[in-house]
């Protein structure tokens, strides 16, 4: 037998390789965080200098560690959960739970997410919004694009999930296979 997987869980590891690149590059914004913040404090009750543009970057990189590093932390199963029953379900029922909550849950809210907010996002960009702020940043529509970086990134990732599960209910491919990227 080959030791190369099937396409479709090619395409898995792609979009986990991906995504786990994409959101361990969001993750390190969190020193940006810290750092930013810390200036724009000191600026303004140390000095008295306003750094609207600074305090805007802070903004946006805010929203790219929650938004942009949702389907990472997804596949690393790294979200909340209240399981007091799935802790001891077998593999396969897990899979089966995970497939059920995906197919209900994941993706109808990321499809409605995507569709409500395509106009708000299209609408930036067609006036290349930019801050209202006196020395804000210009890029308001490249923000609130990440909504869709979220809703595109969480799609792959739910179908990548799907195509595992599907390889573990069907007996294909072992929990221990799985790449937690």
């Amino acid at each position: 037998m080959s030791d190369k997987p099937p396409l479709l869980l090619g395409l898995a590891r792609l979009i986990d390789s991906g995504n786990a690149y994409f959101g361990k590059a969001c993750a390190w914004l969190t020193l940006f965080l810290v750092l930013g913040t810390a200036i724009v404090v000191i600026l303004r009750y140390g000095f008295g200098i306003g750094a609207t543009a600074l305090q805007e970057a802070v903004l946006y990189a805010h929203a790219l560690v929650f938004m942009g590093a949702a389907a990472w932390v997804l596949q690393r199963n790294g979200h909340v959960r209240v399981d007091i029953f799935y802790q001891t379900f077998s593999p396969k029922r897990k899979a089966l739970v995970d497939s059920l909550g995906t197919l209900l849950f994941l993706l109808p809210v990321c499809l409605y997410l995507g569709w409500s907010s395509w106009d708000y996002v299209g609408n930036s960009w067609s006036t290349l919004e930019g801050s209202s702020e006196s020395g804000g940043l210009k890029f308001v529509y490249l923000q609130k694009s990440i909504i869709l970086v979220l809703v595109i990134s969480l799609v792959l990732q739910g179908i990548s999930d799907l195509i595992k599960f599907a390889n573990i209910l069907t007996g294909r491919l072992q929990v221990a296979e799985v790449n937690h990227g």
